[in-house]
């Protein structure tokens, strides 16, 4: 038998599934399926308001992948408070969830963070101030002390992250300027590049760019859905990425 040269990673996020989305995303699961993917990453805001009937509607659609999945959760997983029952109903579904977790599929290394916003490099929001600015900056050093942390516990020479918010300018840009910040932090790419990841994916900006590099030349995939199918139209609006398979 021939080893695999190659992962074949499949990456989609923003999927917004309501509970009126049943049959609504099995075309594009099935041609994930259909398009040889080894593991499926879903970069969070998998459901639209947190609610339970929305996670049991994405888990029957999910029924047809037949590979491992891993995915996080964006902001909209948690408006409703319900984020863990969420979590519990997409496990019974067979998706991995990632909160600063490590895990190894196929010999690669992947590790996953929501993230946070706070916006990017010399625009970067500072902890100074009210305690209402400090503790929103708090919430993106947490964040990112939980990828550096989950990123130091691979020893594959492999290593993917998927996170919700962007860690680099580039892939927001064609969002409007004033929601920056709200879309990301400079401050997740300093483990990016710490630990020579191979690739990154994220969402949440449904009308950012498709992809970018870290200073360290990492790249960045943006995979909102909506996003793909827009500067896409011409495939399915989910993200291929091949990684050399460990020798």
């Amino acid at each position: 038998m021939n080893k695999k040269k190659s992962v074949r990673l499949a990456a989609v996020g923003d999927l917004h599934c309501t509970k009126t989305s049943q049959g609504k995303l099995q075309v594009l699961f099935q041609q994930i399926n259909q398009s040889g993917a080894d593991v499926l990453l879903l970069c969070g805001d998998l459901v639209d308001y947190g609610h339970l009937d929305e996670a049991i509607v994405l888990a029957k659609e999910l029924a047809p992948i037949r590979i491992p999945m891993l995915g996080v959760f964006g902001n909209h997983e948690y408006e409703s408070g319900q984020q863990e029952d969420v979590r519990r109903i997409l496990a019974d579904a067979g998706v991995t969830i990632l909160d600063g977790d490590a895990i190894e599929i196929l010999g690669i290394g992947f590790v996953g963070v929501k993230g946070f916003g706070g916006g990017f490099d010399d625009h970067a929001l500072q902890p100074w101030g009210e305690e209402s600015t400090k503790q929103f900056v708090q919430q993106a050093l947490t964040e990112t002390l939980k990828l550096e942390s989950a990123l130091a516990k691979l020893r594959t020479e492999q290593r993917i992250a998927l996170l919700h918010y962007s860690p680099i300018r580039a892939t927001v840009v064609g969002e409007p300027p004033e929601i920056y910040p709200f879309l990301g932090s400079s401050r997740l790419e300093e483990p990016l590049n710490r630990y020579s990841v191979n690739a990154v994916f994220h969402g949440h900006a449904h009308r950012g760019a498709p992809e970018g590099r870290t200073q360290k030349n990492v790249p960045v995939f943006n995979v909102a859905m909506k996003l793909l199918a827009q500067v896409y139209s011409d495939r399915p609006p989910f993200r291929i990425f091949e990684v050399p398979a460990p020798s």
